[in-house]
Parts: structure tokens; C-alpha cells; sequence
């Protein structure tokens, strides 16, 4: 019997379904090769049990009660968001964590670093376990034994929660990746006492990376069960039928080895699959894809292999399994539109599909769906009559007139601006529109491809009415949309191949010696995947196993994927992709092979598109109606056309529509479609793109956001090559850095932040470098600074400055800067952050408005000179000329995008914009002004300094002094703080204010007078010393200023920095304790708070990089502040050290605890100890280096959040 046939010889159908959240799509292979499609809801259990089961029978044309039988069915390949939305929801399996001794709160703590950057509740993914049980256990970095493992203690906890039901376990040991005997002697207790899910952290992702191999096994733990029940159900209905599920990598697996850590993009990746099997039978090897739906849209980049993501975060999750590489925005046809009185926003959030948009006739609210429906895009007589009471109606186009309608008189009352009904809808798909293009640009430029030279190509439900307006903002020429491009993640299900997955942690060197440990492993799980392809039934003949190394540079995270084969191959393919990437190599740095992985693929014979046959059409193509749609500002009579009535050679010009059964395609103006041999819908622009857009100076609500859109795009595409380019980890891998674009003055446009201690201080920098070179700047000319006393933060901080000129290099029109964190500049300590300095040149070289390039030339010579100078030069000068190059890179990229929109918009336009989001920033600041009332704070510091600010509000202006008159003279230490970092603490805390998106520049400034007394700790003068500044002062500053406005109680006034090192190692982290209390919330338990937010290195990676042990890292119960609304508690971090070494720590809060607000008690005071050799607690001062023998333990416990309101 041939695969395909039944016994007697006869061709069987296929189905190929993607059950998504909303709807489930269907395609269906009949025996004689022809495909059917069918879309019915998801949900809907008045009608039947399962919509992919009844969309089968139904198909098939089966009576209630009938069975699926394999002799008339082959096959069914399904993706499925069963356990998606259950990650979504949390509603997974009540599951234990089992974890070693010290690390219960590792997965809760994770990398401290907290989602949004300016909410003052800081809210942080709920956690998936529910019960936690330590295990005494402890493996070291290398496999030493330090604590044998109990197993008696573990027997009696897990039986004892196997009574109260739990039947789920997930098992994460530290170092269990690669020593894995302790974890497979607790999944087999585990298994014994009767729990039917055992995840084991070694199995699920055997990769180094204590949080991320845990939250990835958790998944596993908590999704599986929901998984297997829902494929069970499924299995059952169909006794015999070869059932497949699409993984998140890409490729079909039986249904019984579905696993909950594979499952999580499930119908997205069928997607990939079916654009580009489609779109390369068409021609195409370069695409974007464009998958738009109903809550979301999922971009895409194929260029000749499908690309995977190891690690990526999901609905909150870290997870480090391989998936198809998507990039998702909250642009959708649900995602609801917004007017706040200023300008247009469009979502994030959506409407759903319950109630849905306002044509849904369920009382929704306006969303993109029915801007299209307002425009005439969408036609209710060519869509799917599924709404009303009965589920027999055509969308509501009533509605949404009538909302439209009262919506533009409501913009024109508050705005005077009038525009019609279809132009305010218009207005929302521009934003739409550009919010995806954004999107397309991330995944592209970042990469360094040139989108113009790909196909777009869409599908989903929404993308073809926007495609061709995508492709316009993104300068494509063609998009194309196949037949099935409204359900093409089902077709997608039908092209996959199945394939088995695995992967190893190696971390070795790559060399001529490694290579045989590299071939003997890869081999095995080779063997592995191979294995089992065979038992799922595939043909040894048809699978091919491809090995791949994933190479890192020592000392970086930035992993590159090359194809297993002779060193001088490896190494050519790394150093090509990572030159593309970030246009410079490391030669001198060794390569680490992190892991190896292999994946064994089980070629699908269906892989192959079949052309149509179409029955022959009488006469040439017909229009079937003509309709007004709305485009361009101006009502068109269109042609309408049914899409089953084309043929290949059809070719129609825009404005046209194409309506398809599941998708609906605009031709815009400009633009014609032609139907290809292969029944494909290709759609290419005819008409050159007008080069300028019409707009005028004046304010417009619309191009109000798109322009606040287009210069943060700017500023974060100025970060993406900056983050790609530059040398040291302090950039590539923390983020600590910024980019910014200035109008002409030096006002701040745009700032792409990482790190809030950076917010608005570079506009003292801008101003400093105008004022000195007024009347002598060239185009080609760049300079920097990084001198406290004029915009600088701390030496380590360095800020290149480019002006941009007009095309005749007459007139500087805006400038760019780019403010980057320097491992090195000099000082009394490497790293340049001492914590004894007492002025500025023990801390680096001072550099005060240095011209770095000259009429295009990078003055070398000149800048080693400056950098090596002085009495305490910087040690790595290439390093810091390899980082300036890249932030000259990254201000060009600036200049270059800025001038590209004065091409396309004109420069009266632009000028006109920058001003004009500045007002609107502006006016955010000054709504919240009117709610505050007149405060004033007294923050004291542990070393006797006191911070004084003083609030005094004007209702009337609407405006603000912050005075800060009384606080400290500078220091003899060094926490003194520049101005601008004063002023970034003003602006940090004004913008968290704000409870809406609103765009961070200096409008958001300008109602606000801060008075900064010069010689005070605030504003100091030439030489104090400033490091401390940066770090602890400027967590002070934000809390004093919350203490005067009374919103909020105290965070750690600290960043509790801690450093050890001696000669061979050097190493620099930032350890967080509890956020603060405010009406209505509590504190959040260790997480980063205010000025910073960045992030802890793995444990497991700590440990093997560095001669220590972390001994545990835990949350401190009890400290925070109790109240109304309790403080976040701080935590306990013990790091035990395996060689001699120097620590240091740089902390506050250890004498003066962190304040409660309105009557709630203050956070408890922080501790840093050494626990000795001989058993002693050394207590240690909050500022104080202490010299480490091996086998001591320094313990740091962090200050917990203040308590708001009595308590109760």
C-alpha cells in the first residue's frame, strides 16, 4: 500500500488545520487532490465539543455520532493555541517546583529588571508554580559534589503534596544541565509516588542559564497536561488517524510526543512555513512576512533559511527552547483607537473578538476593522454574515458611521480641528500603518538587510487590506497573496515536514582539539533525533539530520548559529554573519562553542505546491460591483472583484478590491494586481511613490503621532546599530547606553532609553558643544564630552554629538547624540568606578567639548593622546576608540534618517513637528501639575548629607518650582551629583506621573522651574568627585522628590553596587531590594526601582565564569515597610568566594531605612556582613572594600520598600 492510500487502494483525504484563538481554519486535500477550506469558531460549545473535530465531520459530510476512520482519512495536521492561551490566562496545571537549596525565589527574582519602565506599581508575570520544594543539594560549576542529595526529605514533601492533588512536578537543579544524576533521581521519585507530568529541567532544555532552562521547564510542567488532554479528546474521535502537531520550531511531531515547551507558537509557525514554501514556489527567496489578525500582527524575515530564536520571552515567560524567529506589535483589526484630546493612538489594547469592533453588533468600541469598513475597504455584502443574535448578519456599517461621526465632532470641539468621519478613520489606519512598518524595520534593519530588495508577503485576516500601504512606508514594490492567504498558517500545517529537535550546552573553546568531542556529541544526538523520526513512522530514506554549532566571542552573549563542519568553515561562516551584524570582528578574542544542536527532518512529500485547475472562464474577467472606497483623502468609484472569478493573466489597476471567502486584498492607487500561472495574487506598484507628502505646519492630531512614532523609530534605530556595533559588553550586552535627536537649539526630540539616569541629560551636552563651537562647525565634524560639570553623568559616560546639515552644508538643521558606558576611562581602580575618589581626575580623563571627527575625518592621533594623558590614563584605548566608532555610526544612522524625512515631509514640516511634540509633551505635564499640591521633602543620606526639595505648585499656570535651596554643600566624597543628573531624576519622576504613553523630550520639561543651588551636592563645582553620583544619588533624588509629592513611599535610595575582583577577574553588579508602596498597591519584592534597571547575570553562568558560588539569593521576608499598602521586601544574597580577592560595596540605607508615605511604616534598613573563616559576622560600612579568603562569604541583605497608608 503507497502512503496515502487506504486498504483497497484508494487516494484518502488530509486535513490541515490551525485552531486558533478566535477562529479555526481549515484545509482540506480531497482524495483527488483538489483543497477545500472552512472557517468556524473556536469556541462556541452550544454548537460542538471541538471546532477541529467538527469542522472534519463536517467536511466529510458525517451524521452526529459517526466516527473519523482512517480508511477515509490519512492524515490530520493540526497547530493549535490550546496552550498558548493558557500561558496567556494561567490556567495551567497546578504545578511544584522542585529546586536546589537557596534558590526558591530564583525564577521570582530572575534578572531583576522590571517590563515598563515609568509605572510606579510595578507589576511583574505571575509566577506558574505554586508550591516550592528546596532541595538540599548543591552541585559546583564543574560537577563537585558540596552537598549530597537528600532524597528522604524530598520523598516525604513530595508525597505529602501528591495528597493535596498535585500531579504535575517540574525539576530545576543549578548545574543540572550538565550534571544530571541528582535530577534524574528526583523525576524518578517523582514518578513512583504517582505524578503523571515530570519535567526535568536536563530534558526539556539542557542549556546552561539557571532562570531561563527553569521558567522553560515550568512551561513544560504546567502546559503538557492541558496539552495532552486536549490531543487525547482529539485522538479520540478519530481511532487510527495519523494526527500531527506543528511546533514552534517549525515542524510536525506525532501527537503523543507533543510537549507544553513546544507548543507555545504552534499556529504562528505553520504560518512561516506556508508563506515561504508559497512564496518560493512563486519565485521569491526573499520575504517579509506580514501576518495580520484580529488582536496582533507577526512579522517576519526568510532569506533563504528559516530563522530560529533559542531564547526568547513569551506572555512574561523566558523561554530557551528553538522557535521560529517572529516579532509581534499589538496592531491588529481588533486594536481599539483612542483620541486623548491631543492626538490619535491606536491600541495595544484590543477588542477581541467579544464584543469585537463596533460592526461586530455587540456594543464594542471603534477599532481598525471598522476603519475599513468606514473607507468602503470592507465591504459587509463580501464578508462573512456570522454577527447578530443568530449569527446570519452582515457587519454593522451604521455603527460605525454613526461613531464616527460623533467621534470627528469631538475631535473638532476639542481640537478645532475638522476633518469628516472617513478622514479621522483614515487618520487611525496611517498610524496602523506605521506602527508596522516600525515593526518590519526592527527585524530588518537591525539585521542589516535592505527591506526594499523583498517580497512582502501577506496573510492572516487583516493583512491584505493594508499590505499595499505598508509596503509604501517601507519603499517595497511588491506584495504577494496567496489564494489561501486568509487561513495559509492551516495551508502552512499541510507544506510542514516533521522534524525532531536537540540540543546541548558545550561552553568550549572551538579549536582543532575540540573538534572531536564537538563531532562525538553531535553524533549521538544525531542518533537521537534520528531515532525518533523512525519511530513516528517516517521513511529512513526521506530524513536528512543537519548539525549546527552556536559560537559566541569569550566574554559576550551574542550567539551566532553556523552549520557543524571543518574550523576554517565554522569560523568563515561566524565571522561573515557577525561582520554583517555588527559590521566588526574580535580576532584577538577566543571562540566559545556555547552548544551544539542537531535537527533531524522528515521531508514532506507534500512540500511541492500543486498548480489549480481552474475551470475555464466565459469571456474576459468582469467587474462583479463597483463601490466608493476611500483613499489618498478622497472618495473612488472602485471596481469590485470576486476572486474566484480570476484567472491567470488577470491584471486589474487600483483602487480595486479583491474579495476572497477569508481575506479581503485592496489595490490602492498606484498599484495593480496581476493573477500569476499559479493562481497567485501578485500586486506591484506601476506609479513612482510620490518622493514628498503634502502636509502643513500646523498641529495635526494625526500626524502628531505618527511624527512622535517616526523620531522615537529614528532614536531606537540610532540604538539598534549603536548596540550592534559597538565593542564592550558594558553596551552590547547590559544596554547601557542612550540615543537622542535635538531641533536646531538643543531641545531633546526623542530619547531611546535603557537606562532612566539618562533621560534629558543630554541636553546640557548639546547646548555645551553649540555654545563653544557656534560659527565654526563643518558638516563631517563630531565631538564629545563627558565633563560632569556640563551635561556629563560620570567619566565612564561618554557623549558623541553630531550636527546635521542641510544637503548644501549651509545650515545645521538638528543633532543626534549617542551617551555610551566605557568599561574603562582611567582612575585610581579598572573600571573606573572607584568608591574612595575624592575629585574627578581619580575617577578618568575629563573631556570637555573634544572634536573627535573633522570634516569627515576620525582624528586618531589626537584622541589616544587625550586618552592617554594625565596622571591616571585609560587602560583599554582601542576598546574605547572601537565603542566612539560605533556611536559615530549610530549618529549617522541619525543624521541619515532625519534627512530622509525632510525628503519626504520637507523641512518647514519637520521644524513644525518637533515643535509641535514638544507642546503635546508639554501639555501632559501641565494636566498633571493641576492635580498636585505644594510639598516638601528632607532626604537623609547614611553619610550625613541631607537632600531638601521643596514643591510649590501654580494652579493658575499650571506649572512648578522644585527647589531644591537647602540640601548639602558638595561632598569630600564622592556622592555628588551633576546637575543633569538632578534634572533627569525631575524628569523620570514627572513622566511616572503621566499614567499614559506619552513621548519623553523637553516639552515635558518646560512647565517646570528646578532650582539647583551651584557648590550644593546637586550642582557641584570643578574638581568634586562624582562616580557615587550616578548610582546612589540619584535613587536619592527621586525618592526625595516622591517624599514632597506624597504619591509614593520610598524605594532603596541605592543601587547596592557591588564589585570584587584581583588580578585575573573584574566583575560589577547591581542588587535590588523592594519598590515602594503607593495608594492603591503594594511594594514589589526585589526588582530594580527608578534610576535603573539593569540586569543580574544568570547564576549558573556567575559560577562558571567566575571563582565563586552563589550560595542563595532570596527574597527578605519581612522588610518591607507594613501599611495600608505594604512596602516590596528587599532580598538576601550570599556570594561565597574560591579565591583570594578584593570586594567592595557601594550602597545606602544601611543607617537611614527608606521612608513610608501618608502614616505607612518605613522599609527596613539594609546590611552588608562578611561571615569569616572561623564562623565570625564582620559587619562592613555601607561604603567600605574588604579583602576575600576563600571559603568567606559576603552576604548583602537589600533594604525593603516603604509601607503607604496606616497600617491597618
Amino acid at each position: 500500500m503507497e502512503q496515502g492510500q487506504n486498504l483497497l487502494g484508494e487516494q484518502r483525504w488530509q486535513f490541515w488545520i490551525d485552531r486558533g484563538g478566535t477562529f479555526t481554519d481549515i484545509v482540506a486535500r480531497k482524495p483527488d487532490g483538489t483543497l477545500l477550506t472552512h472557517k468556524l469558531l473556536s469556541e462556541n460549545p452550544e454548537q460542538y465539543k471541538d471546532a477541529a473535530v467538527a469542522g472534519i465531520k463536517r467536511l466529510l459530510g458525517l451524521k452526529p455520532g459517526e466516527a473519523i476512520s482512517p480508511q477515509v482519512v490519512e492524515a490530520v495536521k493540526m497547530g493549535t493555541t490550546v496552550a498558548t492561551n493558557a500561558l496567556l490566562e494561567r490556567k495551567g496545571d497546578p504545578t511544584v517546583l522542585l529546586i536546589t537549596r537557596g534558590f526558591r525565589d530564583a525564577l521570582r527574582i530572575a534578572y531583576q529588571n522590571r517590563p515598563r519602565l515609568f509605572d510606579r506599581h510595578i507589576v511583574l508575570p505571575e509566577l506558574l508554580f505554586e508550591k516550592v520544594v528546596e532541595v538540599d543539594e548543591r552541585l559546583g560549576a564543574h560537577g563537585e559534589v558540596i552537598t549530597p542529595l537528600d532524597t528522604t526529605s524530598v520523598r516525604q514533601q513530595l508525597a505529602a503534596l501528591h495528597q493535596e492533588g498535585y500531579r504535575a512536578v517540574a525539576i530545576v537543579l543549578m548545574h543540572g544541565y550538565r550534571f544530571t544524576e541528582h535530577e534524574k533521581k528526583l523525576a524518578d521519585i517523582a514518578t513512583e509516588l504517582g505524578y503523571t507530568q515530570v519535567s526535568v529541567s536536563h530534558e526539556v532544555s539542557p542549556m546552561m542559564k539557571l532562570v531561563s532552562r527553569g521558567d522553560t521547564t515550568v512551561v513544560d510542567a504546567y502546559l503538557s497536561p492541558i496539552l495532552r488532554r486536549y490531543v487525547d479528546q482529539v485522538a479520540s474521535e478519530m481511532d487510527g488517524v495519523r494526527l500531527l502537531f506543528m511546533q514552534s520550531n517549525g515542524g510536525l511531531t506525532d501527537a503523543h510526543r507533543f510537549q507544553g515547551k513546544d507548543s507555545i507558537l504552534s499556529g504562528p509557525a505553520g504560518g512561516i512555513v506556508g508563506m515561504v514554501r508559497t512564496a518560493e514556489t512563486a519565485g521569491f527567496n526573499k520575504i517579509i512576512g506580514f501576518d495580520m489578525g484580529g488582536t496582533s500582527t507577526d512579522v517576519s524575515h526568510y532569506a533563504g533559511e528559516f530563522e530560529r530564536e533559542f531564547e526568547t520571552q513569551v506572555a512574561g515567560v523566558r523561554m530557551r527552547a528553538p522557535m521560529m524567529s517572529i516579532h509581534t506589535v499589538a496592531a491588529g483589526g481588533g486594536s481599539i483607537l483612542h483620541f486623548d484630546g491631543t492626538r490619535y493612538r491606536v491600541g495595544p489594547d484590543s477588542a477581541g473578538a467579544n464584543p469585537g469592533p463596533t460592526s461586530y453588533r455587540r456594543g464594542g468600541q471603534l477599532a481598525v476593522t471598522d476603519c475599513n469598513v468606514m473607507l468602503g475597504k470592507i465591504q459587509p455584502a463580501y464578508f462573512p454574515k456570522v454577527f447578530g443574535p443568530a449569527a446570519d448578519e452582515a457587519l454593522d456599517r451604521d455603527a460605525v458611521v454613526t461613531k464616527f461621526s460623533e467621534l470627528a465632532e469631538q475631535i473638532h470641539q476639542q481640537t478645532g480641528n475638522r476633518r469628516t468621519p472617513e478622514e479621522v478613520a483614515e487618520g487611525f489606519i496611517e498610524i496602523a500603518v506605521g506602527n508596522m512598518a516600525n515593526a518590519i524595520k526592527f527585524i530588518s534593519v537591525q539585521r542589516g538587510h535592505d527591506v526594499t530588495d523583498y517580497t512582502l508577503t501577506t496573510f492572516g485576516g487583516a493583512g491584505g487590506q493594508h499590505a499595499c500601504l505598508v509596503a509604501d512606508a517601507l519603499g517595497m514594490t511588491r506584495v504577494f497573496a496567496h489564494p489561501f492567504a486568509g487561513v495559509l498558517s492551516a495551508y502552512g500545517m499541510g507544506l510542514a515536514d516533521q522534524t525532531a529537535m536537540r540540543e546541548q550546552a558545550m561552553e568550549l573553546p572551538l579549536s582543532a582539539q575540540s573538534l572531536g568531542q564537538l563531532d562525538a556529541e553531535l553524533g549521538k544526538l544525531s542518533d537521537e533525533a534520528r531515532n525518533d523520526l523512525l519511530t513516528q513512522g517516517v521513511a529512513a530514506q526521506q530524513i536528512n539530520v543537519i548539525q549546527r554549532a552556536h559560537l559566541r566571542y569569550d566574554g559576550t552573549d551574542s550567539v551566532i548559529v553556523v552549520n557543524f563542519g571543518d574550523l576554517a568553515g565554522m569560523v568563515e561562516q561566524f565571522e561573515s554573519a557577525y561582520k554583517k551584524r555588527y559590521s566588526f570582528l574580535m580576532p584577538e578574542k577566543t571562540m566559545i562553542v556555547e552548544a551544539i544542536s542537531v535537527e533531524a527532518i522528515g521531508i514532506s512529500t507534500d512540500r511541492e505546491e500543486k498548480p489549480e485547475h481552474l475551470p475555464p472562464r466565459q469571456g474576459p474577467l468582469t467587474v462583479t460591483e463597483t463601490v466608493r472606497l476611500f483613499s489618498g483623502g478622497q472618495w473612488h468609484d472602485t471596481a469590485l472583484y470576486r476572486r474566484e472569478d480570476m484567472r491567470p493573466g488577470d491584471i486589474v489597476h487600483g483602487p480595486a478590491i479583491v474579495a476572497e471567502k477569508n481575506a479581503t486584498n485592496i489595490v490602492e492607487p498606484g498599484w495593480l494586481a496581476e493573477v500569476t500561472p499559479l493562481n497567485h495574487l501578485m500586486m506591484q506598484r506601476y506609479q513612482a511613490r510620490p518622493q514628498r507628502k503634502a502636509i502643513g505646519t500646523d498641529a495635526d492630531p494625526v500626524m502628531l503621532e505618527v511624527f512622535n512614532n517616526l523620531f522615537m523609530s529614528i532614536a531606537e534605530q540610532m540604538g539598534l546599530r549603536l548596540q550592534n556595533t559597538a565593542f564592550s559588553v558594558n553596551i552590547k550586552e547590559r544596554l547601557d547606553f542612550s540615543c537622542a535627536l535635538f531641533d536646531a537649539q538643543g531641545n531633546l526630540i526623542a530619547n531611546a532609553p535603557h537606562i532612566p539616569v539618562h533621560l534629558g541629560s543630554m541636553g546640557e551636552s548639546i547646548r555645551t558643544i553649540i555654545r563653544e563651537n557656534a560659527g565654526k562647525m563643518r558638516p563631517g565634524d563630531v565631538f564629545m564630552l563627558n565633563d560632569p560639570y556640563h551635561g556629563g553623568t560620570h567619566l565612564p559616560d561618554i557623549t558623541v554629538i553630531t550636527p546635521a546639515f542641510d544637503k548644501d552644508g549651509r545650515e545645521i538643521l538638528f543633532y543626534v547624540g549617542s551617551r555610551g558606558h566605557h568599561s574603562d576611562i582611567g582612575g585610581i581602580t579598572p573600571g573606573s568606578m572607584p568608591a574612595n575618589s575624592t575629585v574627578v581626575e581619580e575617577e578618568g580623563i575629563l573631556i570637555n567639548n573634544f572634536q573627535l571627527v573633522r570634516g569627515g575625518r576620525f582624528l586618531e592621533q589626537e584622541t589616544v593622546a587625550l586618552l592617554g594623558s594625565g596622571p591616571y590614563p585609560a587602560r583599554n584605548i582601542a576598546q574605547n576608540l572601537a565603542d566612539l566608532q560605533a556611536q559615530i555610526a549610530a549618529n549617522q544612522k541619525g543624521v541619515e534618517e532625519l534627512l530622509k524625512m525632510v525628503d519626504h515631509f520637507g523641512l518647514d514640516v519637520v521644524k513644525a513637528y518637533m515643535d509641535h511634540v514638544q507642546n503635546n509633551a508639554e501639555e501632559a505635564v501641565r494636566r498633571v501639575i493641576t492635580l498636585l499640591k505644594d510639598g516638601s521633602y528632607d532626604y537623609p543620606l547614611d553619610n550625613g548629607a541631607v537632600i531638601k526639595v521643596a514643591i510649590r505648585v501654580n494652579h493658575e499656570q499650571r506649572t512648578a518650582d522644585i527647589d531644591f535651596t537647602g540640601t548639602s554643600p558638595q561632598l569630600n566624597n564622592n556622592f555628588n551629583a551633576p546637575s543633569a543628573i538632578c534634572m533627569a531624576a525631575v524628569l523620570y519622576v514627572f513622566r511616572t506621573l503621566v499614567d499614559d504613553e506619552i513621548p519623553l523630550n523637553a516639552g515635558c520639561l518646560k512647565p517646570l522651574n528646578v532650582i539647583i543651588p551651584e557648590g550644593s551636592m546637586l550642582n557641584p563645582r570643578y574638581p568634586a568627585a562624582v562616580v557615587s553620583g550616578n548610582v546612589e544619588t540619584s535613587s536619592c533624588i527621586t525618592n526625595a522628590l516622591y517624599g514632597a509629592l506624597g504619591v509614593l513611599a520610598s524605594a532603596p535610595g541605592t543601587m547596592n553596587n557591588f564589585t570584587f575582583g584581583n588580578g585575573r577577574y573584574q566583575y560589577y553588579e547591581t542588587i535590588s531590594g523592594g519598590s515602594g508602596a503607593g495608594k492603591g498597591f503594594n511594594g514589589t519584592d526585589v526588582v530594580q526601582t527608578h534610576m535603573t534597571n539593569s540586569r543580574l547575570t544568570d547564576p549558573e553562568i556567575l559560577e562558571w565564569r567566575y571563582p565563586v558560588r552563589l550560595e542563595s539569593y532570596e527574597i527578605r521576608d519581612g522588610s518591607g515597610g507594613a501599611g495600608a499598602w505594604h512596602g516590596g521586601n528587599g532580598g538576601i544574597r550570599k556570594i561565597r568566594f574560591l579565591e583570594p580577592m578584593t570586594a567592595s560595596i557601594l550602597s545606602n540605607n544601611r543607617i537611614v531605612p527608606p521612608f513610608g508615605a501618608d502614616g505607612g511604616d518605613p522599609g527596613k534598613c539594609g546590611r552588608n556582613y562578611v561571615i569569616r573563616n572561623d564562623g565570625r559576622e564582620e559587619d562592613v560600612g555601607f561604603v567600605a572594600s574588604t579583602e576575600m579568603q576563600a571559603g568567606e562569604v559576603f552576604v548583602i541583605e537589600t533594604p525593603g520598600g516603604g509601607g503607604y497608608g496606616k497600617p491597618v
